[in-house]
């Protein structure tokens, strides 16, 4: 079962199998040597924080290890863990096609799902069950070759975002677009894109409807 604490048991895992702290494995992957401590994995308002499908695969890359012993991480029912300290169960969540986000009526003004017409997706049931977490499923190649044509993009709207998150961003034009933040002021964003073919975008905040946090990937 993939959830939050399993997808971080299996990195604490793999960590201990290269003989690494959790700071030791982000260092070795290139990322921020503190991106894998046990505080981040929590927003400060108890929000749960997912390490990314990006973190993961450089993880990958610096250990040598496959998607399959990745996965052999992953805590099953029967591992000895705690009863209930991984929920088995799942719940269902509100998707979208990414082509219909930029639709009027779809969203409340501050970027929670609204209205009729969503499909729903089983997730499991700890990020399920947090109010207002909706699917996007990409459509397309413009988000390549971080994302492709049918993956399920688990969205967070209200939560905390910093620098190198990935989010989705409507603008009060309409336009929905999924990019990375890298700097945010009081009066613009910076964003860049998840393709290298399209364009960076400065946005003022004034013209920024909603920045919701991308919290994982299906893929």
């Amino acid at each position: 079962m993939l959830s939050h604490e399993t997808i971080w048991h299996a990195l604490d895992a793999l960590a201990e199998r290269h003989k690494l702290t959790p700071s030791g494995l982000a260092r070795r992957a290139g990322l921020d040597p503190t991106a894998f401590n046990k505080s981040k994995r929590h927003g400060p308002d108890g929000r749960l924080r997912w390490p990314s499908t990006e973190s993961i695969a450089k993880v990958l890359e610096a250990t040598g290890a496959s998607v399959e012993q990745f996965l052999s991480y992953i805590p099953s029912s029967r591992s000895g863990l705690p009863e209930g300290s991984f929920p088995s169960q799942t719940g269902t969540i509100p998707l979208l096609r990414f082509a219909q986000a930029s639709a009027g009526g779809f969203f409340d003004e501050g970027g929670f799902p609204a209205g009729q017409g969503w499909d729903v997706v089983e997730f499991p049931a700890s990020p399920a069950r947090k109010a207002g977490v909706y699917a996007l499923e990409v459509q397309g190649d413009s988000m390549m070759p971080l994302y492709r044509d049918g993956d399920v993009l688990i969205v967070e709207p209200g939560a905390q975002v910093r620098r190198g998150d990935r989010v989705v961003v409507k603008t009060r034009d309409g336009e929905v677009m999924t990019k990375i933040l890298m700097r945010q002021t009081a009066r613009a964003i910076e964003l860049h894109s998840l393709n290298p073919e399209h364009p960076q975008r400065n946005l003022e905040l004034a013209d920024v409807e909603w920045v919701a946090h991308i919290i994982w990937a299906s893929q």
